[in-house]
């Protein structure tokens, strides 16, 4: 089990394995996102975009699917009060494997909660060349393992 103090600062991770279907994307897309970028193959092509991509929300989606396999279902997880950053920096297509790159950017303990700390890490999800299609940003809350215990 891990719990807050098992985070340390400039920690870099990389983990999981994601194939994205095409099923999947139009699926995703149907019944949250209904752009034609990510319905039609042939309204996709005639896009920017050049091609049918899965939606901002599926690739986050698929990032908490990878960051809950690779850390939170063997941690002391207490939730997020939100993200602050995500940046989609490529199209995600059908047939693309994925993986998550966990940087620890901060840890602190919680003001109000000494049973809580806080980590803030940056999730890359990174194609098959290991280029990031997505970046995320944003705080978790772990539960500490000596909860008494403030670090000077």
């Amino acid at each position: 089990m891990l719990f807050w103090e098992d985070f340390h600062e400039g920690h870099v991770a990389v983990s999981g394995r994601y194939v994205v279907g095409r099923e999947e994307i139009v699926a995703f897309a149907r019944k949250y996102d209904p752009n034609p970028l990510h319905l039609d193959d042939a309204a996709a092509e005639a896009s920017a975009v050049g091609g049918l991509c899965a939606s901002g929300w599926h690739i986050c989606a698929i990032a908490m699917r990878l960051l809950v396999d690779g850390v939170l279902a063997n941690a002391d997880c207490l939730g997020s009060p939100g993200i602050d950053e995500t940046r989609f920096l490529a199209p995600v297509r059908p047939g693309m494997v994925l993986k998550l790159r966990r940087h620890i950017l901060e840890t602190r303990s919680s003001k109000s909660r000494p049973d809580m700390g806080i980590v803030k890490m940056r999730l890359e999800l990174l194609d098959a060349d290991n280029r990031p299609v997505c970046e995320l940003i944003g705080p978790i809350m772990f539960g500490r393992r000596n909860p008494g215990f403030r670090p000077a």
